[in-house]
């Protein structure tokens, strides 16, 4: 089975909610002084896994938050990947890389193995099909998955992803049509791809077109909640409930906000079934 497959039956078993660790320090409610940041940030996340790994698709860690605190942060992101993949969810480290040759090569070395090792990884597109071959070969080999940056949520998408081209199509359509093509050799037995696209969600625009085109592609969906994303934008993009996973941060992160006297990690298991089960709902009418 590919990791495409696993997050498919993930998906299924556990629902569409992707949790996202990109865990600030400041989105703690209390700190340990006798810790390091980073250690505080594994102690957190080590209890929101816990909390959610029953009712999360899967675990997305975005490396910029670890990154940020240096060594200390870095062995955070380690460790966090560790205890994530020990689930037994699948995991995407969110690293949006995006050059070619040698260097691709060597990203995708330390993400696929190691001491950094995920399930899936995210990858930008933008220099060409040559920036995302290089991982191909831990697609076929270990079944590994990318997803790759196609029509985002962010209000940027405007500037470059929405040009119309002579044949009629949106750079984000020429994008998408051509990691289809390239992803058609690294089916699954769940009849997905291992090569997955990065679809915003903040809004229902082009969704059943985006779903009718890519039919055979796993969608990774940021924009619910924060972004503004609703679920009956959200149920569109997914497949009959399925075939794609649904990215919330901060909402889950610090979800204890908004629950007064509610421990952190409990907060984010119950936002995590709330939202599992607005986005079940609007899949059902559909």
């Amino acid at each position: 089975m590919t990791n495409m497959d696993k997050l498919y039956d993930s998906v299924a078993k556990n629902g569409p909610v992707c949790v996202g660790l990109d865990t600030e320090i400041s989105y703690l409610p209390e700190t340990d002084t006798a810790l390091t940041a980073g250690e505080n940030i594994v102690a957190f996340n080590r209890r929101l896994i816990d909390a959610t790994k029953g009712v999360a698709g899967c675990y997305k860690v975005q490396i910029a938050y670890y990154e940020s605190l240096g060594m200390d942060g870095m062995l955070a992101y380690q460790q966090t990947l560790k205890m994530a993949r020990a689930s037994g969810l699948p995991v995407i480290a969110d690293i949006k890389r995006g050059d070619i040759a040698k260097t691709a090569e060597m990203y995708a070395k330390a993400h696929f193995t190691g001491d950094f090792e995920a399930d899936i990884v995210t990858l930008a597109p933008y220099m060409g099909l040559d920036s995302i071959v290089p991982y191909l070969p831990y697609c076929k080999d270990q079944g590994k998955g990318v997803f790759v940056l196609c029509r985002t949520s962010n209000p940027g998408r405007m500037d470059f992803e929405y040009q119309t081209l002579s044949d009629g199509r949106t750079v984000y359509t020429m994008v998408g049509d051509a990691l289809t093509k390239l992803g058609a050799d690294y089916m699954g037995e769940r009849g997905y791809s291992s090569v997955g696209l990065v679809i915003g969600g903040t809004t229902g625009e082009e969704a059943a077109e985006i779903r009718d085109r890519y039919k055979n592609t796993f969608f990774l969906i940021p924009g619910y909640g924060a972004q503004g994303g609703k679920a009956c934008d959200i149920a569109l993009y997914m497949n009959k409930g399925n075939g794609g996973v649904v990215n919330s941060s901060r909402g889950i992160l610090m979800a204890w906000k908004k629950q007064p006297g509610v421990a952190f990690d409990e907060a984010a298991y119950n936002e995590c079934v709330r939202m599992r089960e607005d986005i079940q709902s609007e899949c059902n009418k559909l």
